[in-house]
């Protein structure tokens, strides 16, 4: 799987928006590794549905189908 590299501050700002107060290390790491695993999933299968309808693109709709389909 390839690993993406995602900063912590966004998902700090996100759980703090969700009502925390404080963030650990620990959970932004477990936030960021579940995040990335999942954006990992969505570009495999949105590539899927790009190479299927014979583009070498991926586009919009292609994201937005697979969101739907998870």
């Amino acid at each position: 799987m390839i690993k993406i590299i995602l900063p912590r501050g966004p998902f700090e700002r996100i759980l703090k928006k969700a009502g925390a107060k404080r963030v650990s290390g620990d959970a932004l790491d477990e936030m960021a590794k579940v995040l990335e695993e999942r954006l990992a999933k969505i570009a495999k299968e949105s590539a899927l549905l790009a190479k299927h309808a014979g583009r070498k693109t991926i586009l919009e709709e292609d994201i937005r189908a697979v969101r739907k389909k998870i």
